[in-house]
């Protein structure tokens, strides 16, 4: 590791040492991240939490949203079930057609698919519309359609289309385990889901089903930052206010550099491309949370008025569901303004209406964060949530505020073969026959983001 030369944001170099080594590149790596961490808090919570080496530019990620966690369904057309006794199959007529609001790799859609975790020997419950719950046992013997295996010769979809996929299980092959009344039906949108399987003795293994990793890609970004070429004589000459202009220059590239990457981590957008017929090499842009989130992630809106907090509580109780894989805790990166009224504390503030008159609804205190932020934490009965100021939250997102999920997004800088190419310094690129001297800072690396539904964006207003 090289030396570490500022201490903190606008100390001057400290004295006795030196950068003057000839043409040599040193590894500042994590370091940069520690130069005013107040002013870039997301580059230093991923440096300090989330930093994972890739040895490609272009890295793949698979995502995975546990099965276990999402066998839920709705009805898809209206089902009476009729006068059935305990033990009883229904009529062979009574077929049941349901789905599900997410695809097999557990995304959320806003259209119907097949359930294909529905298997001949679970056991089912579904509201019915009187609010009663239903249990039924699905036979060995039963006969499961999903709409999407079943095809035509030519690919196109049978009975069903492509917008409206489902599953049909036969009624002769559903056995109520609660008595049924005549007039108990089910409405298309009542909710189920599976509570478990139950087998006779000695009976056969059951079928089985899998859910499917997602494929996504992220980018690794080249940041570079040059210290403009200082001459000998300049070099060697003292000035006012800072006696070592090339040391306090030093300070303020590295600075920028740093605040490249923060801004590139909150506001880039992912793609590899060459951009001009004279050259073949790829330019790669990293891809930022913000408009990451927006794209794939949740957003949710509230008001700066009184009431807030009641929009803001039910929102919690979607954001932090557990199917979507969710940690529990959350980094908020937002705005001055959105933390100014967080801390309000006058009778139309956030901490009056949530601490001073529904302190059982939300607990909100300050709190020293661990890498020289102050934090604001709101104790939500569903999760917990870390404001951080964001100075670049400004502009077009003053009134926006981001939850990052900090077990799904990385830090991925480029090492491999033994080369890192994390924020790493070289000295002297000028050329031997110039008399000065000019440095270059790099960065080669991406942010990485998965299960985007367990970050989100605030909005307030």
């Amino acid at each position: 590791m090289a030396t570490r030369y500022t201490s903190s944001f606008n100390d001057t170099l400290s004295s006795g040492v030196s950068i003057d080594s000839t043409r040599r590149i040193f590894n500042f790596g994590e370091r940069v991240a520690e130069l005013a961490p107040q002013q870039s808090p997301f580059f230093v919570y991923l440096q300090k939490v989330a930093r994972r080496v890739t040895d490609d530019p272009v890295f793949k990620l698979l995502e995975q949203r546990h099965q276990w966690q999402r066998r839920n369904f709705e009805v898809e057309e209206a089902f009476d079930p009729g006068a059935e006794v305990i033990g009883t199959a229904c009529d062979a007529g009574d077929d049941l057609h349901i789905c599900c609001k997410y695809d097999k790799y557990g995304r959320t859609t806003t259209t119907n698919n097949p359930c294909y975790f529905i298997l001949p020997g679970q056991v089912i419950a579904v509201r019915a519309n009187s609010g009663d719950v239903h249990r039924f046992r699905i036979l060995p013997t039963a006969t499961i359609t999903n709409n999407a295996d079943t095809v035509a010769g030519n690919g196109t979809y049978i009975n069903h289309d492509t917008t409206n996929l489902l599953t049909e299980i036969t009624g002769e092959s559903l056995i109520p385990l609660n008595t049924v009344d005549t007039a108990d039906a089910w409405a298309i949108g009542n909710k189920g889901q599976v509570i478990g399987s139950a087998w006779a003795e000695g009976s056969t293994a059951p079928e089985g089903w899998e859910d499917a990793f997602y494929d996504r890609e992220g980018y690794c970004q080249i940041f570079k930052t040059a210290i403009n070429l200082f001459s000998g004589t300049s070099l060697a000459t003292r000035y006012r206010g800072v006696a070592n202009e090339y040391r306090r220059v030093w300070q303020d590239k590295l600075m920028e550099h740093k605040m490249d990457i923060e801004h590139a981590v909150l506001f880039g957008t992912g793609a590899s491309a060459t951009e001009t017929a004279a050259t073949t090499a790829p330019v790669r842009y990293t891809w930022g949370i913000l408009p990451y989130t927006e794209l794939y992630g949740k957003i949710y809106n509230f008001t700066y008025a009184a009431s807030g907090y009641d929009a803001f509580l039910d929102a919690m109780e979607d954001y932090f569901a557990p199917e979507s894989g969710n940690s529990g805790a959350k980094l908020v990166l937002a705005s001055r303004k959105v933390i100014t009224f967080l801390n309000k504390m006058g009778s139309n503030g956030f901490l009056d209406n949530t601490v001073g008159s529904a302190q059982y609804r939300l607990d909100v205190a300050n709190i020293p964060g661990n890498f020289g932020h102050t934090v604001t934490k709101v104790n939500t009965i569903f999760g917990d949530l870390y404001f951080v100021a964001e100075p670049l939250l400004r502009g077009p997102w003053e009134d926006y505020a981001i939850a990052v999920d900090l077990k799904n997004v990385a830090y991925r800088p480029l090492g491999a073969n033994g080369i890192n190419r994390d924020t790493f310094i070289t000295t002297n690129i000028q050329d031997n026959d110039v008399d000065g001297r000019q440095d270059l800072i790099t960065t080669e690396a991406g942010l990485e983001i998965s299960l985007p539904e367990t970050h989100a964006i605030l909005k307030f207003s």
